[in-house]
């Protein structure tokens, strides 16, 4: 099974600012959901409750969400009380490829065991107190997917790259 990470990242590292995007992409949220759907996703607890209600869980993907807080209760969710055990129901279920979805604590415990990358560069150093771990790019082969230019839909322009672990 592929480990990856899927994440926005700023030019400052930051993902998130007060348990929100610091930004609004439209193109980049349609590549999530598309390369996302069909497998299984695993985030925190406090990056699933940031999700907007209405879109909890993610749909068309099993969701995965994992949290040491033994009251926490969400329908349609796989809880598990570490990472760990996160991969291991996904792997038992047949997964091929799990995403890993944030937040900032949970990917500074997974980048070390990623097998891919999938990064969104947006050209923006956004305030935010949540970040993405530094990652030693020589480590990796970088695939840049496709570039987005500012437009009217999106107010900062992105690239969407893949690295794979050499």
């Amino acid at each position: 099974m592929i480990i990856s990470l899927i994440a926005a990242v700023g030019q400052n590292r930051v993902i998130g600012s007060n348990g929100d995007l610091p930004w609004h992409l439209p193109d980049d949220m349609k590549f999530f959901a598309k390369t996302t759907r069909g497998h299984h996703v695993l985030m925190g607890r406090k990056n699933f409750e940031s999700i907007p209600e209405k879109y909890r869980p993610l749909p068309g993907r099993p969701n995965i969400v994992v949290t040491r807080n033994t009251s926490f209760n969400a329908d349609e969710v796989i809880i598990e009380t570490s990472i760990e055990n996160g991969i291991r129901a996904a792997r038992e279920a047949g997964e091929t490829e799990l995403f890993i979805i944030g937040g900032g604590e949970i990917y500074n415990q997974t980048i070390d065991i990623a097998d891919r990358l999938y990064i969104t560069h947006v050209n923006a150093s956004p305030e935010g107190e949540t970040h993405f771990p530094e990652f030693d790019v020589s480590k990796w082969t970088k695939t840049e997917l496709v570039h987005h230019s500012k437009d009217d839909v999106h107010n900062l322009s992105f690239s969407i790259c893949v690295y794979d672990k050499i």
